[in-house]
């Protein structure tokens, strides 16, 4: 098999799992991350699929999947006064964010990602695809990929036009050590998969482990998601920060306005079940974003060009399959490559026909579980449809399970 050079723009979790499994079918190559400082600590909670299992196992990694992270059994919905109105048994792994992106790190050598590394081209020179770097590094190679997430400076230097789209309703997000929530917090949603459903809104939390990849319960962490609905006129207000300046999508924890915060707190009194009101009372640095979703033409946009993961579809969080996504992509463009014998535009014809209408379908998943929270942009007969989604078994069933029938 022809060796290739191959440069991999984005060090997170897609990017970690491509130069993993890209290495180690005979490949060189090169990782660039344009964040300076090592992104170990980022992200929150996630749920793991069968297919990041396999992915995983590829890569190499040396961690059963219920070691990952917390295992949890039981689904369950509360009302508004806390009482479980519905609830399923669904045995999942929650996992760290940091914790997978850790084990990833470990199974490539100490100097394989550049940090620090801001893309601000992507160039032809004859054969080879030239990426330059804002510091005047240039990198040639045979295959450029592009896993550099929501904000992909690859995808947007070859279609400009394709940027992700508001769906109409924000995210608060809230990690909480479990041992500052109080005992009947604890007892009611501390190790479920828990969910309450105000209306037109949604919550969900569940646990996920403490520092060190510590899952023992005495140790854990419980991450909530809370939904709401904000019209696009709204949305301008919440993302300006303390300073005055407006941020598009999402704004860092400690910018978020003090009347801000506390709106919202208020607003966790008002309507949501008081083990969730807990969670969102006792929450130290709640970060706040939009949701948006982002469908693309091509997931190879250029001759020696690929997309992975969230540069190339954005599905909304409640599919739940953005990591497990983004690692079979990788997994799926290796299996490419290796099956064209080199030829990389052979590789991507194929590695596109495959990956792009499952990346389209889990989008679409993603807003058929979200369409009753962005009620004010629908019409009468669309929100019919969309309260299909919002029941308790419903919502159970759907939230970050593979869709039937869906296989990567």
């Amino acid at each position: 098999m022809r060796r290739l050079a191959i440069t991999v723009i984005g060090g997170s979790i897609a990017g970690l799992t491509a130069a993993r499994l890209l290495s180690q079918a005979g490949h060189a190559v090169s990782v660039h991350e344009r964040s300076a400082e090592p992104l170990a600590g980022r992200g929150a909670g996630i749920v793991t699929h069968p297919g990041l299992h396999a992915v995983l196992a590829r890569c190499g990694v040396p961690v059963a999947p219920r070691d990952l992270g917390v295992t949890v059994a039981v689904r369950r919905v509360l009302d508004r006064d806390g009482r479980v109105v519905a609830e399923r048994a669904l045995p999942q792994v929650l996992a760290g964010w940091g914790r997978l992106h850790a084990l990833l790190r470990e199974t490539l050598p100490g100097d394989a990602v550049r940090l620090g590394a801001r893309l601000v081209a992507v160039e032809r020179d004859g054969d080879a695809v030239v990426a330059r770097f804002a510091d005047g590094g240039r990198v040639a190679g045979d295959l450029l990929v592009g896993a550099d997430g929501l904000h992909s400076s690859v995808r947007a230097g070859f279609l400009p036009g394709v940027a992700p789209a508001y769906a109409g309703y924000v995210a608060w997000r809230a990690v909480v050590d479990m041992a500052d929530l109080a005992r009947a917090t604890r007892a009611a949603i501390g190790d479920h998969f828990a969910f309450c459903l105000p209306p037109g809104e949604q919550i969900l939390g569940y646990p996920v482990s403490g520092a060190d990849a510590d899952g023992r319960p005495g140790a854990r962490l419980f991450n909530a998601v809370w939904y709401r609905p904000a019209p696009a006129e709204d949305l301008a207000g919440l993302m300006t920060d303390t300073g005055g300046a407006r941020h598009a999508l999402s704004i860092p924890p400690n910018r978020i306005r003090p009347e801000v915060l506390a709106a919202m707190r208020a607003e966790a009194e008002r309507v949501l079940a008081p083990p969730f009101a807990d969670v969102m009372r006792r929450a130290p640095s709640p970060f706040l974003q939009a949701i948006l979703d982002l469908e693309m033409p091509s997931m190879a946009p250029a001759p020696g060009v690929a997309l992975l993961g969230d540069a190339a579809f954005v599905a909304r969080p409640h599919v739940g399959m953005g990591v497990t996504k983004a690692m079979e992509d990788a997994a799926a463009l290796t299996d490419a490559v290796s099956a064209a014998d080199g030829d990389v535009r052979a590789a991507l014809r194929t590695f596109d026909a495959r990956r792009r209408p499952y990346g389209a379908a889990v989008v679409a998943r993603g807003r058929e579980l979200g369409a009753y929270l962005q009620a004010q942009r629908l019409g009468a007969a669309e929100r019919a449809a969309a309260e299909r989604y919002r029941s308790p078994e419903a919502v159970m069933d759907g939230t970050a399970v593979p869709p039937a029938g869906l296989t990567g």
